[in-house]
């Protein structure tokens, strides 16, 4: 079963002090080795995760399966957008909601990957999780991109 970790209202300067972060909470959390820290900002600067939304972005940072203990995610929604290294071009985007990954199994890992993708092509979804109070932001969250439940209108 995945762990699902909330923060909101938390200041970062930068994508390193955001990365360092999680890999610190992860590691108290005991849902990550010893490794997972360095190897997180060590896989972000090789492979950057800001991803443009059409009107949102989203930091998507992950590491390799083998520093993971137990599947975890990390939603963290900063009290400013903080700015990332786009996944597909040289540039920065400012991230105002980051999903951090921990993910034991690489095909597991490819499956949420591609959940997460799907929901945050939607708007609405993301905008959503941009404005949801912090007390139920892990359940919309869960509810929104992870385990979205068909429209009841489309089941007929």
């Amino acid at each position: 079963m995945t762990q699902l970790f909330v923060r909101t209202g938390i200041h970062f300067a930068n994508c390193q002090e955001a990365l360092k972060h999680i890999g610190e909470e992860m590691l108290a959390k005991g849902v990550v080795k010893a490794s997972y820290p360095q190897a997180l900002i060590k896989r972000e600067a090789l492979f950057p995760t800001g991803i443009a939304l059409e009107q949102h972005a989203v930091a998507i940072p992950h590491c390799e399966a083998l520093h993971a203990i137990s599947p975890a995610i990390y939603l963290i929604r900063p009290d400013k957008p903080v700015s990332f290294q786009r996944a597909d071009d040289d540039g920065e985007i400012a991230v105002p909601l980051i999903i951090a990954l921990v993910v034991e199994n690489p095909d597991a890992q490819l499956r949420l990957l591609r959940q997460l993708f799907g929901g945050l092509q939607n708007p609405q979804r993301v905008e959503a999780l941009l404005n949801t109070p912090q007390a139920e932001l892990g359940k919309a969250f869960w509810e929104t991109l992870v385990e979205p439940q068909p429209d009841a209108a489309s089941s007929f």
